[in-house]
């Protein structure tokens, strides 16, 4: 099947590794230009380098997307060299565990920041070229707890919620211009996240971070933890002309596990 990806730019946030790797390698297999983003250098530089040894055309632009300054210039930076950015994936790493009472005011700003207005920020930025190509994909990565809320995750529960709220509103707002907005929602897919979230949850029951693991992976009715490319192939089909009456949806990729109907 043809993607109609070929020629395409796609800025991808937090790519050096895990879900947004898996994303921007995918999309540079299908022909498209990618632009990769994340705040450690060493980790893109061997992204970026793997990346352009497949023979495909790619920036590397180290940024934090929490700063509206960075976010711009990373934005210019993607226009400078490919022309334009036709799709963008907003991804981010989750804010820290604990419940209610262990966050001040300044934890859940930092949250807000790193998953909610970082989303808003990139999108407004992208979606005037978009609209006036009429054509544009954009893609959040959020979190199964959008669906079924953890009671570990109360900042993320927060923030990413934000994330499907406006992302539901926009899709309605520029559909009329071939501009399309979805969700992801990863389960347990295998990252330096998941394994910091069992580390957490282990020190809390006493018990070694494999174990917890394991644990969370028998509550998935496929009984294991999913793998980044799982993720980055749905974001890639998203992203593609094969997906083109798909918006304002959020879909997981979670092995089974939400149990939700929708």
């Amino acid at each position: 099947m043809d993607l109609g990806l070929s020629g395409k730019v796609a800025l991808v946030c937090a790519s050096s590794k895990g879900i947004g790797k898996a994303a921007a390698v995918g999309l540079a297999a299908e022909g498209a230009k990618v632009v990769i983003c994340a705040r450690g250098a060493e980790a893109l530089e061997a992204t970026e380098k793997e990346i352009r040894g497949s023979g495909a055309e790619v920036l590397a632009a180290p940024c934090d997307v929490t700063d509206h300054e960075a976010a711009q210039a990373l934005v210019k930076q993607a226009a400078d060299a490919f022309g334009q950015v036709d799709i963008l994936v907003n991804n981010a790493g989750g804010p820290p565990t604990g419940a209610l009472m262990e966050h001040d005011d300044g934890a859940f700003v930092k949250a807000l920041e790193q998953n909610l207005l970082s989303t808003v920020r990139l999108t407004r930025l992208v979606v005037p070229g978009m609209r006036e190509r009429r054509w544009g994909r954009i893609i959040n990565v959020t979190g199964m707890a959008v669906k079924e809320p953890l009671n570990d995750l109360l900042l993320s529960n927060m923030a990413r919620t934000g994330v499907v709220g406006f992302a539901k509103t926009i899709a309605t707002e520029l559909a009329a211009d071939n501009v399309l907005v979805n969700n992801v929602c990863p389960g347990v897919i295998l990252t330096d996240r998941q394994y910091e979230l069992s580390r957490a949850r282990a020190k809390m029951l006493g018990i070694t971070p494999e174990e917890e693991l394991r644990r969370r992976e028998q509550r998935i009715p496929m009984k294991r933890g999913g793998m980044p490319e799982e993720l980055g192939n749905l974001i890639v089909f998203l992203a593609s002309e094969r997906a083109s009456y798909i918006t304002g949806a959020t879909i997981q990729v979670d092995g089974g596990l939400v149990r939700g109907l929708m």
